[in-house]
């Protein structure tokens, strides 16, 4: 049996409210057909986390697998980038100062 390489994506965890999933936003260049000008596109993934170790904001290497659930197609490899939850939680007050 010949083994295939696995896709991979990096990305940033946007979600980690669920038991042992994450929702991992994979961000891309799509251009334009008629103007030529790129624009930034947002894929969100499921992924399965099995030590649940990753947070909100950590930057993350996911890997195509079997299905988990409905849904889940892909594992979590390895953390990155760890992001302290104090500094992701000051940026969204200072953002929601702004707005006001």
């Amino acid at each position: 049996m010949v083994q295939v390489a696995r896709k991979t994506q990096t990305g940033f965890v946007m979600s980690g409210k669920n038991d042992k999933t994450v929702i991992v936003g994979v961000s891309w260049l799509q251009k334009d057909k008629i103007y030529k000008k790129s624009r930034r596109k947002l894929t969100k993934f499921v992924a399965h986390d099995e030590l649940n170790s990753a947070t909100i904001g950590d930057k993350v290497l996911i890997e195509e697998t079997r299905p988990y659930s409905k849904t889940k197609r892909w594992r979590v490899v390895e953390i990155l980038e760890k992001v302290d939850y104090e500094e992701v939680t000051i940026d969204q007050e200072k953002k929601l100062q702004v707005e006001k």
